[in-house]
């Protein structure tokens, strides 16, 4: 590696363990309701906002008026970007008078998008108005984000909380984790982004002539606002069709910097407010821990992959598919963290990495994108794999399981084993139909492992809510648009569910304080302890997916069976 990408490297991790304990201080105050920096600014928009929408914001809510109203909001959203994309040849911002979206690339993009999980069939330049693009698309990508962000919110009080049903208000939660975090966060983003030079108009698409005189159409449109919500709130959509690797989404090496740290900055912080809404803030810093170890080590590798000689390339690094303005090494710190992060935006082709970094971006999907995962949706993931690891805990001590001084019983393990095993599920069913049928054969631009892993990781993708693409695949046919929609669907609320009433079963027990036979959750001991459940979890559930894949073209590679 180049002293630059040294540098790159280190400032990426200064970064984030430098905001981690501000933006997670702040986050804590805002849901506490605590006065904040912003208070004075949002504090009376907040208010106004109550009374115009009639919401009691005193009143708390039970779980299953938690979740009623979270499942109905996103149902509404869903019903309205379905015909926003419909309609929006009839619509206003359409310069380039692009028809409605086809029903089903309609219905796969809608629930991508209302799910957080923004997998895109489609080139945006070429399918989307700019009012698609800004009141369908970029809506949702704040209206998802927030929506992760409520329910991991709601989980901390019922683990809180004390003999209660009650565990907060998701109007409340939404509301402020749009006005006081997405928003705030995302104007500053969008202006330094735009400094960058990413584009931010509602001009008609420009044509040029290129130097061999031919006619090119070059898209604009209002892409600033999307890029800084797609990246800070895990959406990952992008506003044009090769995404992060478009010059005007991702212009320059520093506009890179900021869109890969933007990836991680909440998803790592809420760790810290976590903490400080259990009222213990090293649980937060340990869940942290767990995270950064397994991010730290699937980097650590990929770059060894992909800087490492490739004997079927006559001795040389893997560069197909990477932009020369960024190199290896931003690369595969995009990949790694898009992965790890339920992001989904891109800066290079998976596709064309090595296997085995192509398998660590796909065993960051598989493992439940509780490395950080969503905007959320990762914690609340990695809290499924803190009861399971618990209960194993308990189990070897001889005990009732506890975390943060609640009894884990048989209902929260059952509902947290449904919460991990589902979305795996729906992967690997998903991948299993797609080989047997011809409809998911013929989109496939390779064979052989690769193939697999292209399927694989499309429905990895879809049923984790992460959205990126290996590439390779077309997946814009009636057949992958459905049924990557139905395991996104499943990928999303499989375990938005069950987390729900995990919080309102924990929040009607009561407090048992530790003892001395009481296994500590806040130690090494018991970070290592979950980062092997984890591993141990996503290993038999798809080693022997992984090994007809990725393991078996790395294999084939090193023995310069096959050339790309």
């Amino acid at each position: 590696m180049l002293a630059t990408d040294i540098l790159t490297l280190s400032a990426f991790i200064v970064v984030i363990l430098i905001t981690l304990p501000f933006l997670g201080s702040y986050m804590a105050k805002v849901f506490e309701g605590e006065k904040n920096i912003l208070s004075p600014v949002v504090g009376g928009l907040e208010n106004k906002f109550y009374r115009l929408c009639g919401i009691n914001h005193d009143r708390e809510m039970n779980y299953k008026e938690y979740l009623f109203a979270l499942l109905m909001f996103n149902f509404l959203g869903a019903v309205l970007l379905f015909l926003i994309l419909a309609l929006q040849n009839h619509l206003p911002f359409n310069p380039q008078h692009l028809n409605g979206v086809p029903f089903w690339l309609n219905f796969n993009t809608t629930i991508s998008f209302i799910t957080n999980t923004n997998w895109q069939s489609y080139s945006g330049e070429n399918t989307l108005s700019y009012f698609s693009q800004l009141a369908g698309l970029c809506v949702q990508n704040f209206l998802s984000a927030a929506t992760g962000i409520a329910v991991i919110v709601a989980f901390a009080k019922g683990l809180r909380r004390k003999q209660t049903s009650e565990i907060g208000n998701f109007w409340v939660d939404l509301t402020r984790s749009l006005l006081y975090i997405l928003l705030p966060l995302s104007v500053i983003m969008a202006i330094l982004l735009m400094s960058q030079g990413v584009v931010q108009t509602f001009s008609n698409y420009v044509t040029a002539i290129t130097l061999e005189g031919a006619k090119q159409l070059i898209p604009l449109g209002p892409a600033a606002s999307q890029i800084a919500i797609k990246q800070l709130g895990s959406n990952g959509g992008g506003f044009f069709g090769v995404n992060s690797l478009h010059p005007f989404e991702n212009p320059t090496p520093f506009s890179n910097f900021l869109e890969v740290v933007a990836i991680l900055l909440i998803p790592a912080a809420l760790t810290y407010t976590f903490g400080k809404l259990v009222g213990a803030r090293r649980h937060g810093l340990v869940l942290f821990a767990a995270m950064a170890t397994i991010f730290a080590v699937n980097l650590g590798i990929s770059l060894w992959a992909e800087h490492h000689t490739n004997p079927s390339l006559y001795n040389l690094p893997f560069l197909e598919g990477k932009d020369t303005r960024f190199g290896i090494t931003n690369s595969v710190l995009w990949t790694i963290t898009t992965t790890s992060v339920s992001n989904g935006s891109v800066n290079a082709m998976i596709s064309s990495m090595s296997p085995i970094t192509g398998m660590i971006a796909t065993i960051n999907l598989i493992l439940g994108e509780a490395i950080f995962g969503g905007v959320g949706a990762g914690l609340y993931m990695m809290l499924m794999f803190v009861i399971l690891t618990v209960f194993i805990a308990g189990l070897m001590v001889g005990r009732t399981p506890e975390y943060l001084g609640k009894k884990i019983e048989a209902w929260e393990v059952k509902l947290a084993v449904i919460a991990v095993l589902l979305p795996a599920s729906a992967i690997l069913i998903g991948t299993m139909i797609a080989c047997l049928s011809s409809l998911g054969l013929s989109s496939l631009t390779n064979h052989g492992p690769h193939g697999l892993m292209e399927m694989l990781y499309a429905f990895a993708s879809a049923s984790q809510n992460n959205g990126s693409a290996f590439a390779g695949l077309n997946a814009n046919t009636n057949f992958y648009n459905f049924s990557l929609g139905i395991c996104m669907l499943i990928g999303r609320y499989a375990v938005i569910i069950p987390a729900l009433l995990i919080a309102g079963s924990l929040g009607g027990k009561k407090y048992t304080p530790p003892s001395a036979g009481t296994f500590a959750t806040d130690n090494t001991v018991f970070v290592l302890l979950l980062i092997g459940v984890i591993i141990i979890i996503g290993g038999l559930t798809f080693f022997p997916a992984l090994s007809l894949g990725a393991i078996a073209e790395h294999l084939l590679m090193i023995n310069k069976s096959f050339l790309f």
